[in-house]
């Protein structure tokens, strides 16, 4: 064997050695046990190796930014993704939110200390459905906004065109935040989500469907593609890698989608209806009609944990990852907010005092994780909890004419969104 070749042959086997590691050490750091032992046992490496947390996710991160610079986005036109030129090809590229994220509490135990003051929010009109507003989600780069309504209509807002908008001294005319309107269900909206790195938005309805809209190209108003389901779809989310989506449905069982071949995956036997993704896919989680939150390993689809009881006899109505994966917040019709340990199951901090028992709505972080919002309906308000020390920091008037329905921030910065009953939506944004 020639010195060249075996050199090459050393530093391969180095390589794969350093792969193996990664992956054990991802595996096992999201507590996917089950699966870190086999790949150990597989590859001969220690179930005990060291790795800096997430390490695998930015190497994989970094090479996705590398190749995707290299070939420009260069996707066919007769693919599933026919991007446009109207929509910046830097769709997709997340900065960094402001501030640095929160959460972590060191492995909590009971902690305390003073509560931090939120400043105050701005609410601005944005536009009208002609029914009420059900749904809102943000891209992942916090660029753009899309709201689902019961007039079964979507609208697409270009956050750019809203801060001009709320300018105290903008002298340009008329600015409308509206880009893009989708007329393309028979039923109303329940939830929406974008697909993580091309100008793909989907809807899960009540007619039963989830459908695919190219927002870069500023005719359609239609989808070009249609998973047409069994029941109901009330909740959607993308897997972070794009290619699969799940559906929490009126069906007991979770439906998961091959976003190409748009198979179906059954797994479960219980009444999921809401679903969302790990930030690294690892995992997804889902709230029950029965109460619960349940964890599901995102590879074999099998569950992990059952949380029974989570929020009583009453629906839990939302949860939802941090960023690091280590805690679910969980918001339920028992006028109860949660943060629940992934790794044990525990419960680690309530966020009490805010009442919601008929709608569905949600409890959501700030963009550094620093603060809680969820809705009052007795009062009509946003309430702001201390995400640390759980104590209520703000009350604001949700400007809506009964209480809004649905919640979301912004992935990057000090701004969320309110879609009320009296079919407004409204911005919020950090008054400095």
């Amino acid at each position: 064997m020639e010195t060249g070749s075996l050199e090459q042959t050393l530093q391969d086997g180095k390589l794969y050695r350093l792969l193996n590691s990664l992956i054990v050490a991802h595996l096992r750091d999201n507590n996917l046990n089950q699966a870190a032992s086999a790949v150990a046992s597989a590859t001969m490496t220690s179930l005990n190796v060291e790795a800096p947390a997430n390490k695998l996710l930015e190497l994989v991160a970094k090479g996705l930014a590398v190749e995707k610079d290299e070939t420009i986005r260069a996707v066919s036109s007769s693919g599933l993704y026919d991007l446009g030129s109207s929509i910046p090809t830097v769709y997709g590229s997340v900065p960094a939110p402001h501030g640095a994220a929160a959460i972590d509490f060191s492995s909590v135990q009971d902690t305390k200390g003073s509560s931090k003051s939120i400043p105050k929010h701005e609410p601005r009109h944005l536009s009208e459905h002609k029914n009420v507003a059900r749904c809102a989600r943000f891209t992942l780069d916090g660029k753009y906004i899309a709201t689902g309504s019961s007039d079964t209509s979507i609208k697409l807002f270009e956050v750019a065109k809203i801060k001009q908008l709320m300018l105290p001294d903008a002298r340009d005319g008329p600015v409308r935040p509206v880009i893009r309107t989708f007329y393309d269900h028979m039923q109303p909206i329940n939830d929406l989500d974008f697909h993580p790195q091309n100008t793909i938005l989907i809807s899960g309805a009540k007619d039963q469907t989830i459908k695919f809209f190219d927002f870069s190209k500023v005719t359609a108003k239609r989808a070009f593609r249609v998973i047409q389901d069994t029941h109901n779809v009330r909740s959607v989310s993308f897997h972070p890698s794009g290619d699969f989506l799940l559906a929490g449905t009126d069906h007991p069982i979770p439906h998961l989608y091959d976003i190409n071949t748009f198979q179906c995956y059954l797994s479960a036997n219980v009444p999921e209806i809401g679903v969302r993704y790990s930030a690294t896919g690892g995992m997804y989680v889902t709230a029950s009609k029965d109460g619960a939150i349940r964890l599901w390993d995102g590879v074999n689809a099998n569950c992990v944990r059952a949380i029974v009881g989570a929020h009583g006899p009453s629906e839990a109505t939302s949860a939802i990852f941090t960023k690091d994966q280590r805690f679910i917040l969980s918001c339920g019709k028992d006028s109860s907010v949660k943060l629940w340990e992934v790794g044990t199951g525990r419960l680690v901090k309530q966020y009490l005092g805010a009442t919601h028992t008929q709608l569905r709505c949600q409890a959501v972080f700030n963009h550094t994780e620093e603060f809680v919002l969820s809705i009052d309906e007795l009062n009509n308000e946003i309430v702001v909890w201390d995400a640390l020390t759980a104590e209520k920091v703000a009350r604001w008037p949700s400007n809506h004419i009964g209480a809004p329905r649905w919640i979301e921030h912004s992935p990057i910065e000090a701004a969320f969104v309110s879609c009320g009953t009296d079919k407004s939506i409204r911005y919020w944004k950090e008054t400095l």
